[in-house]
């Protein structure tokens, strides 16, 4: 039988080598080559080999059938037990389905997970294998102690080895799985270091190999870059059926589960939840942790209503403007794009009339939530303009809408729907775009539509 060849990918130009070199010969990039692994061409020495290497027979030969003939079967889904979860997934884990969860270090990832295996395992009556790289099965205790999970029937493994982790997982037969995290697995087929980009996709590649032929659903931690994206491969993101960002500030107690890409349910869904000394709790009412304001009316303070996913939620937007000694003005935000504010600065100046060249402005959305939408535009500068002119606008007051770089004030997506929530939350006067504004009168708020940021501004000072 064949060994399998290993050979050298060049990751900018695609170039192939047998040995590793320091410089690719045909684009002349500097360590860009990939250790990668090359199975023999016939069906049946390949069949042979992943068999060996993975402890399970290769999968029957697809047939070619119509798409009429093809039946639409609803996807089987496990409750995980957290209702944010099962939100963010899309009403559940699906049968077969590969999830990657990822997040910066401590932020709750492994605790959100032997949360919900431990629920499932006590409520649903399912089998979960928990299975850790990073930590000792001591460790794992430790933590179901301080969760009080430590009598839930959970398994547990502490196992790198790929290989050996799908034998176990084949022999044993669990319904839903959890390695944690992809990064600390390695394969025998390459001789590259574990974490490398090589391992985490040729790994990656079993273990959703193995998912899809067992129907086992399968749960994969992944570790984050500074820039808060997913280290290792970006066709691993391909790979997997879900993407999920576990996001949120270590000095705070919130949590956010946002969903980037579900093939079985809405994307930019969002969850929130609580870290508590007893694990995470959800959050079902965000809109209300999000809006804990005083009761006094203060300048550069501005609610608006942003939508994640089905559902529509209340911030807080807050800027501060101050005479600046720099000659170049700083430009600083939290939870918004800063190129965005920028934009919104000049539109300001052009179509508003009102400058903010020799200021240093900061913006901050409270409670650690990213503005990802265009339809907080208007409370931005609503509240550039309110803290600039130290005159507050009233707290029974929300505004949003997408600003244009004419000036125009342009609608945003479910407006009605975001104007009955703010109602159900007491606020008593809108400002929205015109296109948003409802046909019919909405019970306990007055509805103020404007076309122009001129128009918003106006509203704004007679308020």
């Amino acid at each position: 039988m064949a060994k399998p060849k290993r050979l050298y990918r060049c990751k900018d130009c695609g170039a192939q080598t047998p040995q590793w070199a320091g410089r690719c010969s045909d684009c002349g990039a500097w360590n860009s080559l990939e250790e990668e692994v090359q199975l023999a061409s016939s069906t049946a020495t390949s069949q042979t080999t992943i068999a060996k290497h993975t402890g399970y027979a290769g999968e029957q030969k697809s047939e070619v059938q119509s798409l009429s003939e093809v039946t639409s079967e609803q996807a089987v889904r496990w409750t995980t037990g957290l209702s944010e979860l099962d939100r963010v997934l899309g009403g559940g884990l699906v049968t077969g389905s590969v999830v990657l969860i990822g997040g910066d270090p401590g932020i709750g990832k492994s605790t959100l997970l032997l949360q919900a295996m431990a629920i499932m395992a006590k409520t649903s009556g399912i089998s979960p294998l928990y299975i850790s790289g990073e930590e000792s099965l001591q460790q794992i205790r430790l933590r179901a102690e301080r969760l009080q999970l430590e009598k839930t029937p959970v398994d547990l493994l502490a196992e790198t080895h790929i290989e050996q982790i799908i034998a176990t997982a084949h022999s044993r037969k669990p319904q839903v799985m959890v390695i944690d995290s992809i990064q600390t697995v390695f394969t025998e087929l390459l001789q590259s270091a574990p974490g490398t980009v090589a391992q985490v996709r040729e790994s990656a590649a079993q273990l959703v190999r193995f998912a899809k032929s067992s129907g086992t659903t399968l749960i994969l931690v992944g570790h984050v870059t500074k820039q808060g994206a997913l280290a290792g491969p970006r066709v691993l993101e391909h790979m997997v059926d879900s993407v999920l960002y576990f996001e949120g500030d270590t000095s705070t107690r919130f949590r956010i589960l946002r969903a980037v890409k579900n093939r079985f349910g809405a994307v930019n869904e969002l969850g929130v939840f609580s870290m508590t000394e007893l694990g995470l709790k959800e959050v079902s009412n965000p809109s209300a942790i999000f809006l804990s304001r005083g009761e006094n009316s203060l300048s550069g303070s501005v609610v608006t209503v942003i939508r994640e996913g089905s559902r529509p939620m209340l911030v807080e937007v807050q800027a501060l403007v101050d005479d600046s000694p720099l000659g170049n003005p700083r430009r600083v935000s939290v939870g918004l794009d800063q190129n965005r504010l920028a934009m919104l600065l000049a539109i300001l100046h052009r179509h508003g009339g009102i400058t903010c060249s020799d200021q240093d402005v900061f913006i901050n959305v409270v409670g650690g939530v990213k503005l990802s939408e265009t339809g907080a535009d208007l409370a931005v500068l609503a509240a550039v303009i309110s803290s600039l002119r130290n005159k507050p606008i009233p707290r029974d007051w929300i505004l949003f809408g997408e600003v244009g770089l004419t000036g125009e004030i342009r609608p945003v997506q479910a407006g009605e729907e975001r104007i009955r929530d703010a109602a159900k939350h007491g606020f008593a006067h809108a400002i929205v775009p015109a296109a948003n504004a409802p046909r019919k009168s909405i019970k306990g708020i007055n509805v103020i539509a404007v076309r122009h940021l001129s128009e918003a501004i106006d509203a704004m000072i007679n308020a």
